[in-house]
């Protein structure tokens, strides 16, 4: 861990490996080349948590990042950030409480065709991708814990009539549940290092956890505005306890993060059906579950004897004993690990390897023979629109789980045989 301390800002502890850099400085007005260790983190990065770090509301024993640390929209991506009485709508971000769940099958990956197109077909059929709606789904589907939709959820979608509000939000909410979406959410088929084949899949609130979060990151920069306050980033825009404002965003947001709970559930009852019909002569069933937890998202934890809010977004809870998922991405390893409850970290560890690149410089450089290379054994998709996704795109994963050590401990390695990428 080092711990990296800017006059006027709280500590900032990082999982992080360091690097050298060449500075130029001078003395006796004699100009010289000196060499310093920085923490190996693109510099955007650490300007934001040093923006975050310098907020007045921030619990004085810091905040944590992660080995995943990148720039991210709002807040830095491998982030812990703690507060007694403040959420930042921002630093959860728009995909409220995602998140993954892996479970293990009762099958050996020996046993799996060598062929595995039509299970990566049958998934897709069976779990929609993509960022538009499920039609298929029934209203009735929706469960019990995102049904009753309350009106601060309401508001987010433009309406101040509940009555009028329900149907709509209603059929938004189970039309997408058990949908995939897009971009790095994700559905593998993997076998680790006893060759058991693991379900793991990544998704989160959907459309309308988007909706909650973006107009919930307006009404803040609203709230700042009103009362005249200036922030080094106007994306740092905050909710104090005691208003209105901050009451209504706890409420959507935990709403949020139970719809993506459950839509992770759906998605996983469907994959596995989907497998069982494709392999009608084995017998497939879930052995045990891995891990269903969010990794953007808030909680009222108690940590140092104080109760604190903590948004982690890019960012696993990791309480000692707790068993979490760190994903690669498409041809990468994929750990299942224990946390260690490391106090500093606010008992968390990183969400997965972080990406090196944006998407858009991944566009450019790769081609879709470079992603057929890096995912060569892996059933997938392996064309232009999901190149932005090949494992290269992102930080190596082993130097990432080096790194935290102190957070987490190994116990299952998975490799990839299949992925379903959001498109």
């Amino acid at each position: 861990m080092q711990v990296i301390k800017d006059k006027g800002s709280v500590p900032i502890k990082a999982w992080v490996g360091t690097r050298e850099e060449v500075i130029k400085d001078s003395e006796d007005d004699v100009p010289f080349e000196k060499v310093i260790t920085v923490p190996d983190m693109e510099d955007s990065a650490l300007q934001q948590a040093k923006n975050i770090a310098r907020l007045p509301f921030i619990f004085p024993k810091g905040v944590a990042l992660m080995p995943n640390v990148h720039w991210g929209m709002g807040a830095t991506i491998g982030s812990v950030i703690p507060s007694a009485n403040v959420v930042i709508p921002a630093a959860v971000g728009v995909d409220i409480g995602c998140g993954m769940n892996a479970v293990r099958l009762s099958i050996k990956g020996s046993q799996l065709p060598d062929n595995l197109k039509e299970i990566r077909h049958q998934i897709e059929r069976d779990v929609p991708v993509g960022t538009g709606r499920n039609g298929d789904h029934n209203i009735d589907c929706i469960r019990t814990s995102v049904t009753n939709i309350p009106m601060s959820v309401l508001y987010a979608m433009g309406s101040k009539s509940e009555a009028k509000a329900q149907d709509q939000a209603q059929l938004k909410a189970s039309t997408q549940l058990g949908t995939l979406g897009s971009e790095n959410h994700f559905i593998e088929l993997c076998t680790d290092e006893n060759d058991d084949v693991w379900v793991m899949l990544h998704s989160g609130s959907r459309g309308i956890g988007n909706l909650v979060g973006r107009y919930y990151v307006e009404k803040a920069k609203d709230l700042m505005a009103k009362f005249f306050i200036s922030l080094p980033d106007k994306d740092l825009a905050y909710l104090p306890d005691g208003t209105q404002e901050f009451a209504d965003y706890v409420e959507a947001v935990e709403w949020a993060q139970n719809y993506a709970l459950e839509n992770r559930k759906e998605m996983m009852f469907l994959t596995v059906a989907a497998i069982k019909h494709r392999l009608p002569e084995l017998t497939v069933e879930v052995t045990s579950e891995a891990v269903s937890c969010h990794h953007n998202y808030i909680a009222r934890e108690h940590h140092f004897g104080q109760n604190l809010w903590i948004t982690r977004k890019g960012a696993v809870r990791a309480r000692e004993g707790e068993l979490g998922i760190i994903p690669g991405s498409m041809g990468q390893k994929s750990y299942i690990v224990r946390g260690k409850g490391n106090p500093d970290s606010y008992c968390s560890c990183s969400h997965g390897a972080g990406r090196a690149m944006s998407r858009g410089q991944a566009r450019g450089m790769f081609t879709a023979l470079d992603l057929e290379r890096q995912t060569e054994g892996v059933e997938c998709r392996k064309d232009l629109e999901v190149v932005d996704e090949i494992p290269s795109a992102y930080k190596d994963l082993d130097i990432v789980m080096a790194n935290q050590t102190e957070l987490v401990e190994v116990v299952h390695t998975l490799k990839a045989v299949l992925c379903v990428k959001g498109s």
